[in-house]
C-alpha cells in the first residue's frame, strides 16, 4: 500500500468518527447584596444552578461598601442593595441600567438580645433602652452608612430614646457583624433585620420597632451597566418569580410586586 493511499484511508476513518463539540461553559452571573440577604439568596442561586446550570458567585457586605466598590468599577453584574438610597447613588453615577431597576424586598428592624436572655421588650415612645444596656453596648450597623443602623438610629430618634442610648452604640460594618456581637454575647442588645435574627440560633428577638418609626425598608435590585453576563436577565427575572419567592419568605422578607 503506497503512502497516499494510506494518507487517504486515515483521513477516511477520522471524517467517518462522531464530532465531538466541546459543551457549552456555563453563564455566570456576578452580584454583590447587601449582607442582610444571605441566607436566603445562597439557597435562591442553588435553586438558579439546579435549573439552568448556570452559577452565581456573590460577595455579601453592606450596601454602602458595595455602592462604593461599584464605584471604584469593580466587576459585577448585579446590585441588590438593603435600602433606596445606596442604589441611588449608584443610579445618579448612571452606573446601572435604570430600566432593570425595581423594587424586591422589604423587611423589618427588630430589638434581639442572647437566646439565654431573651426577655420581652415593649417598643415605644420613650422606653428605657439605655437602662436595659447598662454598663453595655448596643450592636447596630454603622448609623452613618449602613441601610440597618440608619432605620435604627431614624426609629430611636422618632421613639426619643437616641440621645440617651447614642454614647453605647457599637457601630458594625454591617448588620452580620453587629448580629455576630450579640449572637457571641459581645453586646446585650441589637438592632438588625427579623431576617438576621432568623438566620441565628444564637440570639431572639425581643421587640418589633413600629414600622411607620422609620423609612420605609426597601431592597431594590439592579442589572448594572457594565454587565457582560450573558445571563443577567434571565436571572433576575428569577430572582423576582413565583419560584424564588419562598426562599425569600421563608427567611421573613416581604416579597415585593
Amino acid at each position: 500500500m503506497n503512502r497516499r493511499l494510506l494518507l487517504k484511508l486515515v483521513v477516511a476513518a477520522f471524517a467517518a468518527l462522531p464530532l465531538a463539540l466541546p459543551a457549552a461553559a456555563a453563564d455566570k452571573v456576578t452580584v454583590f447584596a447587601a449582607a442582610s440577604m444571605k441566607n436566603a439568596l445562597d439557597a435562591a442561586n442553588a435553586e438558579w444552578q439546579k435549573e439552568t446550570g448556570n452559577e452565581t458567585t456573590v460577595s455579601y457586605a453592606a450596601s454602602s461598601a458595595l455602592a462604593k466598590q461599584i464605584e471604584a468599577a469593580a466587576p459585577a453584574d448585579l446590585f441588590i442593595s438593603a435600602d433606596l438610597a445606596w442604589m441611588d447613588y449608584v443610579a445618579e453615577k448612571k452606573l446601572i441600567r435604570e430600566d432593570t431597576r425595581s423594587n424586591l424586598l422589604g423587611n423589618r428592624i427588630v430589638l434581639i438580645a442572647p437566646k439565654d436572655k431573651a426577655d420581652k421588650v415593649e417598643i415605644k415612645e420613650g422606653f428605657d433602652l439605655a437602662g436595659l444596656i447598662g454598663d453595655g453596648k448596643l450592636a447596630m450597623g454603622a448609623v452613618d452608612s449602613v441601610p440597618a443602623g440608619k432605620y435604627g438610629k431614624a426609629a430611636l430618634e422618632k421613639l426619643g430614646i437616641w440621645s440617651s442610648v447614642e454614647g453605647k452604640v457599637a457601630g458594625a460594618e454591617s448588620v452580620r457583624a453587629a448580629l455576630a456581637l450579640v449572637s457571641r454575647g459581645e453586646a446585650p442588645y441589637g438592632i438588625v433585620y427579623q431576617t438576621d435574627a432568623a438566620a441565628d440560633p444564637g440570639v431572639a428577638i425581643v421587640g418589633a420597632f413600629p414600622e411607620d418609626s422609620h423609612p420605609p425598608i426597601i431592597y431594590p435590585v439592579a442589572i448594572l451597566a457594565d454587565s457582560k453576563s450573558p445571563a443577567a436577565s434571565a436571572y433576575l427575572d428569577f430572582l423576582k418569580s413565583d419560584k424564588a419567592a419562598p426562599f425569600f419568605t421563608e427567611q421573613g422578607f416581604t416579597v415585593l410586586k
